[in-house]
């Protein structure tokens, strides 16, 4: 079934009754909703249309919103999903169900169904469903927080700490500015004060904080000056990059031995999940009899005769 992006149905809903202005007033008050009976439940899934005598559900219409919207949102019951959508946009999506519904109908009618190729794609599409609802059933829930953490606790057991530094730093073009701000700061002046106003680097905005690196993360002349400073100090002299020339200040060291877990957790959870794809699909074909049939081998290439060789003309007779 052809399917509209979800912001593309808000719009084409939204946009008539905008342009309709207030509805008019009815001529008489309508007639009070029938009182439900004590006890009775309401139906989760209930019938919305007819399309040649078949019956159209509330679940078939909310899943073209469904799949628009975020997967944490396409396990809300029908009903209750209805009830976050405006009423222009769900009669918009009946509406297109309904059509899609009696199109299908007059595809069956006229015989399409029956078709071999159409046949063909509509058995590859099943076992595609049934091939990823059953690695879903079978991998999801083996992929917990505990086993992401353990996953996480090996990986850094197997690491070195390395250390790290984080520093601030004052970007100018030319030695005679770094020297003049180095000066400023020797008597006193805020280094993160001067950085806002003096730097050229995108870091000014926060005082020329370049948040904690390691020793490869940066050029090497701007790596060795930083971790060659303690904590709270600033460099005797500028530092000449590829940049330019930097005033560079000390404020803290750590070891570390990589990004946090809450850090790695997308990454490592992607990584697990492949991993246990694989491993699901060998215990699925270890228990699976598989019996290779070799294809018939081609026919061999036909061996063209080689053509006759031209007869040689007949020698002239000789005269005496």
């Amino acid at each position: 079934m052809p399917r509209l992006p979800l912001s593309l149905l808000l719009l084409l809903a939204a946009g008539p009754a905008l342009a309709q202005g207030p509805a008019p007033t009815p001529a008489a008050a309508p007639a009070p909703p029938a009182t439900a009976t004590p006890g009775a439940a309401e139906d989760p899934n209930p019938v919305l249309a007819r399309v040649n005598g078949q019956e159209l559900r509330l679940d078939e219409v909310m899943a073209t919103a469904a799949e628009a919207m975020p997967a944490e949102l396409r396990s809300v019951p029908p009903l209750l999903l209805r009830t976050m959508l405006p009423p222009q946009v769900f009669e918009q999506l009946l509406d297109r169900a309904i059509t899609d519904r009696a199109m299908v109908a007059a595809a069956r009618t006229a015989g399409l169904d029956q078709d071999p190729e159409i046949r063909r794609r509509v058995r590859l599409a099943e076992e595609n469903e049934l091939r990823d609802a059953l690695l879903r059933r079978e991998v999801l829930p083996r992929v917990t927080d505990d086993l992401l953490r353990a996953r996480y606790d090996r990986d850094a057991a197997g690491r070195t700490a390395e250390e790290e530094v984080r520093a601030r730093h004052i970007l100018v073009p030319n030695e005679a500015d770094a020297r003049a701000i180095l000066v400023e700061i020797q008597r006193g002046g805020n280094f993160e004060e001067v950085a806002r106003r003096r730097s050229t680097d995108p870091a000014a905005r926060n005082g020329g904080d370049l948040g904690f690196f390691r020793r490869g993360d940066m050029v090497p002349e701007f790596a060795t000056a930083a971790f060659a400073l303690q904590p709270g100090q600033v460099s005797p002299a500028p530092v000449r990059t590829q940049f330019g020339w930097h005033v560079i200040k000390l404020e803290e060291r750590r070891s570390s031995t990589g990004p946090s877990f809450e850090d790695s957790r997308d990454t490592l959870r992607q990584t697990v999940l492949e991993e246990e794809v694989q491993a699901a699909v060998q215990r699925i074909r270890a228990t699976t009899r598989i019996e290779r049939v070799e294809p018939p081998a081609p026919p061999a290439p036909a061996i063209q005769a080689e053509p006759p060789a031209p007869a040689r003309p007949a020698a002239p007779a000789q005269r005496r």
